[in-house]
């Protein structure tokens, strides 16, 4: 008795979401905690060419592999997944991604909200309600959002080799990055000029490479500079 009056009362916020969709300038789509569409608002099923019924039909893996882009959803995923452990009322995570509208279009950068929409009786997350923005092309945070993505995609690709250095060997990177010789690193940090250099044949060693683009790399993705 209990899940039908759960089920009746999902079904009657839905249809007042339904009944405003015109009037919201987003996408509004509500997903299971499998990552599969409950619902989604008229503009997103327009935008993605497919009734309610072939997307109530298509598979979390098959909806996520077709519309989405991959490497942002590395990013924002873990995010969504936290934000379901956490279970907290008032949280709202915030994201970029990136959506193909059809196959033969290029990818369309959406700034996305996500809080939890419908709790069971035990109090656990059942369902998520995302309000999806798509940002104008020649808006300056779709070149924001693309270096953020570069970046965090270099935070998990190279983690494990920034994590090998010490904690003198990132004051020397820094220091590298900002463009200071050997000779002026030594003086700052107060050490000899030949402990610089052999941390600076040390660091390159451990991250695997003698760019100096990468090094600065390295030093502005995590937050030496």
């Amino acid at each position: 008795m209990k899940e039908v009056e759960i089920f009746f009362d999902f079904k009657q916020q839905t249809e007042q979401i339904a009944s405003v969709q015109h009037l919201i300038p987003a996408v509004v789509i509500i997903h299971d905690l499998q990552g599969t569409v409950i619902w989604m608002s008229k503009m997103g099923l327009e935008r993605l060419d497919i009734t309610m019924e072939e997307i109530l039909n298509c598979s979390a893996e098959d909806y996520h592999s077709r519309y989405f882009n991959e490497s942002d959803a590395k990013d924002y995923v873990p995010k969504i997944l936290g934000l379901l452990e956490r279970n907290n009322d008032d949280e709202i995570i915030t994201y970029f991604q990136q959506v193909r509208y059809r196959e033969q279009l290029e990818w369309t950068w959406h700034m996305s909200s996500t809080r939890i929409f419908y709790r069971n009786e035990q109090n656990r997350p059942l369902y998520t309600i995302t309000m999806s923005f798509p940002i104008d092309a020649m808006h300056h945070m779709v070149n924001k959002a693309g270096k953020l993505l570069d970046e965090n995609n270099f935070l998990r690709q190279n983690y494990n080799r920034f994590s090998k250095l010490s904690k003198r060997e990132r004051e020397v990177l820094k220091h590298m990055a900002l463009g200071k010789s050997s000779s002026e690193t030594a003086f700052e940090l107060f050490i000899s000029l030949g402990t610089v250099d052999t941390h600076r044949k040390n660091i390159k060693k451990k991250l695997e490479t003698k760019s100096f683009f990468e090094l600065s790399q390295y030093a502005r993705s995590f937050d030496l500079i």
